[in-house]
């Protein structure tokens, strides 16, 4: 069948001689009195516009369409039309048949048309090329709904670029969406079926009551994934990135990461599964020391031919898994090894995304993730979705769960092109499979493939769905499944008799009783796993890290950030305010907030680290602070001034990123997991934004290590200021980050100096790759980026390193009149620093800067402490509300720390919003603390 099948967008192909100039001469008359055409010949122009038709597909026209019948002619086109646009209503796309197909719009009737009209049509009215066996139009609409009618359905006409719709309707209707297999093809294909469902089977007898999430009703989507690897291997593809919920996960991990089943026997059993770890290096797997439930874990095997498939670890948050794989398949796609901006091959990783079809609809996490997928700084060339759609959420029917017809629609909003495929046929699995694939390598865009099958069980199998689902249900359990069916297909095939199939399920149902043999026996040998904390975690990170660099250096870079090209115009303002970035090195003033940071990101990039930075608005600051992307003036033309830096070994790139929080924080999280020396950064516009991704920091950020053994090294800037601003651009909610600290799990900090933000984010880089890498949380400030007293000298980026605790100078001078430390922390240090200037009428106190909140400084502290052997009482002073802030978590220690003195607090009191409302209330309350806190 030819491969080339077109069609017409429009129907003058079908008019020659008389009946073309007939046409031709009244869209004449249409352009002056659209009124005085016949009404049917009218809404044609109107659709299909001026008559033009090829003079080489004239003479196929073959003039057999009357004048009178254009209303025919156009009845035709409309349902040509309908039976692409509406076929899949119709298609034979559910297993169980239980949803009501629609045809009524693809019936000729339904246009007022019959089979002799058809028949009098000629084919070229369909098609270009016209298919074997398609004599005239009734021959036409019969094979387009052979075709679109299937067991796959297709949803496209929402793409709104022509070269993809003519693309995927050539395929479809030039027959390329199917498979043709061979009789040892088809033989295999019913192994691997028996296989998928025979390993579900044994663990249901052998494990009863264990839960599995099982495949069983989309047995298929292994199937689907085998032939992506197969595809993948043909193009020589790197790395293959699937991202899925828990359903389905053990049998994937089984035989698309060939997790060997005594593994997974092992870990069912409850005994270590390590000793049953191939020996030949081609799958890896880590397990935090506090460990996760198996269904949660992920695993990264490498095949014969090189590439990689890499399942990734994911908790039961469904959907949030999908801009984490994203971020890892950018990371994989991208060399980061020069400077500029890195080169990025789409065709090296891609990102398979695993859908719940009640998730998929009703988890925005979704099309956060669509909505990234073609923007600049996080595109990948493409994701292939698919929905394991079970027809069912948990125990919850699709009509209350979604306001779509189906799980897939919000897909199309994205241009996304859909496909749904019948999970019971493993060979129209294939075929969509393959156009997936075919289709994303082309266009380089995402598409989806919504499998539809069923839940041969609860939605665990301890659940008994009969209590809630009793129709669903009852159909289920008088259903085949996939293998059964396939079986089937082969006996009537003459390929297998009925005895064949039958031994091959007993066969494999032995081999797997053969592993469990073995695991039995190996189990009396092992010992416990232990949930203790490995001691280099709890060593942390090495104490007084030197990060400090030359002060010529700084000056060499200094002087190439601000040298731009001859014909570059800087915005005159802005040239002005960074030329002023001369002056610390010329003796006058300080090194600013997001100096300092450009400076830092400079010599990182010297030492071979790439960086990335992103979030919304960050190339300029949320407060226009920073500046790493320049726009000429009159052009509009970028320039960044990081690309060149002398000895630099790596990119740099700073994105906008869309207005998205969990999607972009689980993007970078994924990134930094993928390239570890990568120092990747988020920055919320807003502290208080991050928690919209708070997801992403209690399931992934703060605890992937100690479950999963995944460490990151991302960065996460939370603007954090009492300022008058309101509630809601006050609170970074620095407590919800403390709170998840425990076995040295990241690094939360507050800082008040320009010098101590430049020197932690390069700790934080040299730390990146190594077992004490850890993610890192600033509470960024936001008037304290221009503050005198927050600024740096250059001696101080050249020398030393971060230091967790700063003391206020001026005050501590007299040792013994000292009876009141005061330890604070971010901008409500410099407001005390303030207060108190040079020291003078101070004597009675002194001031702790609290740099590092966790691992909180206790030894620093206990140390400044102890000079002082007068001191009454140690205070604690913050700008939130009591119930807020870092004074809940830091009160424990300083009392470990104070022994007999007294501890207090200075601060708001409990309330349930961040701040007031308004500025002069703010000003009251904020002087009222600082008064507190500094009598004697």
């Amino acid at each position: 069948m030819s491969n080339n099948v077109g069609y017409h967008r429009s129907p003058y192909a079908v008019f020659s001689g008389p009946n073309l100039g007939y046409v031709m001469e009244m869209y004449e008359v249409f352009k002056v009195s659209p009124e005085s055409v016949d009404a049917e010949l009218a809404e044609m122009f109107r659709h299909f516009g001026a008559p033009v038709i090829d003079a080489g597909q004239q003479s196929e026209a073959i003039g057999a369409v009357a004048p009178a019948d254009f209303s025919k002619v156009l009845s035709a086109y409309k349902l040509q039309d309908a039976i692409r646009t509406y076929g899949h209503l119709a298609a034979d796309i559910y297993p169980l048949q239980d949803r009501p197909k629609d045809s009524t719009r693809i019936e000729a009737s339904y246009y007022g048309l019959t089979d002799s009209d058809l028949q009098a049509m000629p084919a070229s009215l369909f098609f270009t090329t016209i298919p074997p066996n398609v004599m005239h139009g009734l021959d036409a609409v019969n094979y387009l709904k052979t075709l679109y009618t299937g067991k796959i359905a297709y949803e496209f006409d929402h793409v709104i670029d022509e070269e993809e719709r003519t693309w995927i309707q050539s395929k479809i209707e030039g027959g390329s969406v199917s498979t043709q297999l061979s009789v040892d093809d088809k033989k295999a294909l019913l192994e691997r079926l028996t296989k998928i469902e025979g390993f579900e089977k044994f663990i249901h007898r052998t494990f009863v009551g264990a839960k599995r999430f099982s495949i069983e009703g989309l047995d298929t989507l292994v199937v689907f994934l085998d032939e992506l690897v197969r595809r993948s291997e043909e193009e020589k593809t790197k790395k293959m990135l699937i991202g899925m919920a828990h359903r389905g996960r053990l049998n994937v991990l089984t035989h698309i990461l060939n997790k060997p089943y005594e593994m997974m026997f092992a870990q069912f059993a409850g005994v270590p599964d390590a000793p049953f770890l191939p020996t030949d290096g081609s799958l890896e797997v880590t397990r935090g020391w506090f460990g996760d439930v198996k269904y949660h874990m992920g695993a990264l095997y490498t095949g014969e031919t090189g590439m990689q498939r890499f399942l990734a670890y994911n908790p039961s948050h469904l959907e949030v898994v999908n801009p984490i794989i994203t971020g890892q398949t950018r990371a994989a796609q991208e060399n980061t090894s020069n400077p500029g901006v890195p080169e990025q091959d789409t065709n090296a990783a891609y990102a398979v995304l695993i859908h719940g079809d009640a998730a998929f609809p009703g988890q925005g996490i979704v099309p956060e993730s669509f909505n990234y997928s073609r923007v600049r700084g996080f595109k990948t060339g493409g994701s292939i979705h698919v929905i394991a759609n079970n027809m069912i959420g948990f125990t919850t029917e699709f009509y209350d769960s979604r306001s779509t017809h189906y799980s897939s629609d919000p897909a199309k909003g994205y241009e996304v092109p859909v496909l749904h495929v019948n999970a019971d046929s493993p060979e129209s699995v294939i075929a969509a499979a393959s156009f997936a694939f075919e289709y994303r390598q082309k266009f380089g865009k995402d598409i989806l493939v919504d499998l539809l099958g069923y839940r041969r069980y609860g939605h665990n199998e301890m659940d008994e769905p009969l209590v809630t689902n009793p129709v669903m249900y009852h159909s289920i359990h008088e259903h085949k499944t996939v293998r059964e069916l396939y079986g089937a297909e082969l006996v009537v095939e003459n390929i297998l008799t009925e005895d064949d199939v039958t031994k091959l399920d007993a066969q494999i149902i032995a081999s797997m009783q053969d592993a469990y043999d073995k695991v039995k026996e190996h189990s009396s040998k092992t010992e416990s796993i232990s949930n203790a904390t490995p001691e280099e975690v709890l060593a942390g990170y090495p104490r007084d890290l030197e990060t400090g660099t030359s002060e010529a250096n700084l000056r060499r870079i200094n002087e190439e950030l601000l040298t731009y090209p001859e014909n570059f115009n800087v915005f005159g303002k802005l040239s002005r305010i960074l030329k002023r970035r001369e002056e610390p090195f010329n003796g006058k003033g300080k090194i600013d907030w997001a100096h300092a940071e450009t400076l830092a990101f400079g010599t990182i990039l010297q030492d071979g680290n790439p960086i990335r930075l992103t979030g919304q608005d960050v190339q300029r600051g949320t407060f226009a602070h920073r500046h790493l992307v320049l726009h000429d003036e009159k052009t509009g033309e970028e320039l960044v001034p990081l690309h060149h830096i002398s000895g630099s070994k790596a990119s740099f790139v700073a994105y906008n990123s869309p207005l998205t929080e969990a999607g972009i924080v689980g993007y970078e999280f994924g990134y930094n997991l993928e390239d570890q020396k990568a120092l990747s950064i988020w920055e919320a516009q807003y502290g208080d934004f991050s928690n919209m991704a708070q997801v992403m920091f209690d399931q992934f950020v703060s605890s992937s290590y100690s479950k999963w053994g995944q460490q990151s090294g991302l960065v996460m800037l939370l603007p954090h200021a009492y300022e008058g601003q309101g509630p809601e651009h006050s609170s970074a909610r620095i407590e919800r980050y403390l709170q998840l600290c425990a076995e040295n799990n990241w690094t939360v900090a507050n800082l008040s100096s320009a010098a101590n933000y430049f020197h932690i984010l390069r700790r934080q880089a040299k730390m990146l790759g190594d077992k004490s890498m850890r993610p890192l949380v600033i509470a960024s400030p936001k008037s304290l980026l221009r503050h005198p007293l927050v600024g740096a000298d250059i001696s101080d980026l050249a020398e030393g390193h971060f230091e967790t605790v700063l003391e206020q100078p001026g005050t501590g001078k007299n040792v013994d009149k000292v009876e009141k430390v005061l330890f604070a922390s971010g901008k409500v240090a410099i407001d005390l620093a303030e207060r108190v200037k040079d020291g003078t009428g101070f004597d009675h106190l002194h001031i702790v800067r609290v740099e590092q909140l966790y691992p909180f400084p206790s030894d620093k502290i206990e140390e400044i402490v102890s000079r002082y052997p007068n001191v009454k009482e140690l205070v604690w002073v913050q700008e939130e509300p009591k119930n807020m802030g870092s004074w809940l978590f830091a009160n424990n220690y300083i009392r470990e720390i104070a022994g007999d003195k007294n501890v207090s607090y200075v601060g708001r009191i409990h309330r349930a919003s961040p701040s007031e409302g308004d500025g002069e209330s703010h000003k009251i309350e904020q002087n009222r603390i600082l008064d507190e806190a500094l009598k004697k």
